[in-house]
């Protein structure tokens, strides 16, 4: 969230706090009393990156996300789980972002595409059923192998977090 957004937030609250009508508190999300569990699926790489561990990074992301963002517990039991989310990486793009002035990069971005699908276990369609990106760039002058893998990790937090966000946002 932008700081312009998060001070327009704070001073809507500080207002709705004075004017008593509303009582609201961001304790955490709000889900429906009947989802108490979910299940989070293996995610499998098809992005033919050649970084081996894409898929374990963003499911561990995606669970740190759900559990500890919300009240839901981890199931391994796909069929008895409230809540569902599944998908699959799709592309992993690694390209110059900034070049610098003897026409070498000096910036690269990541950017993963990850399709993923989130249902609840009572509904017939899905919540969404979207691609969703995230993006990060490193200076390929300092160690660049290590900057990319920082830069895929911050791309998958994004995306387990706008994944989140998009699940949650209509409880």
């Amino acid at each position: 969230m932008s700081f312009s957004k998060k001070v327009f937030l704070a001073l809507a609250v500080f207002g709705v706090t004075l004017t008593g009508c509303v009582q609201y508190s961001f304790t955490g999300t709000s889900i429906p009393s009947d989802v108490r569990t979910i299940y989070i699926s293996f995610f499998p790489d098809n992005s033919t990156s050649g970084l081996g561990n894409l898929s374990d990074q963003l499911n561990t992301a995606l669970i740190e996300r759900f559990v500890n963002q919300s009240r839901l517990s981890l199931t391994s039991d796909e069929d008895g789980a409230d809540s569902r989310m599944s998908g699959t990486i799709q592309s992993y793009r690694n390209r110059p972002f900034s070049v610098g002035g003897d026409q070498q990069a000096n910036l690269n971005e990541i950017q993963i595409t990850v399709r993923a699908k989130f249902q609840f276990a009572r509904d017939d369609e899905p919540v969404y059923e979207k691609n969703i990106t995230g993006s990060a760039t490193y200076n390929v002058r300092e160690n660049p192998v290590d900057g990319e893998l920082e830069a895929a990790r911050e791309a998958l937090q994004q995306i387990a977090n706008n994944a989140f966000n998009d699940a949650v946002s209509d409880w």
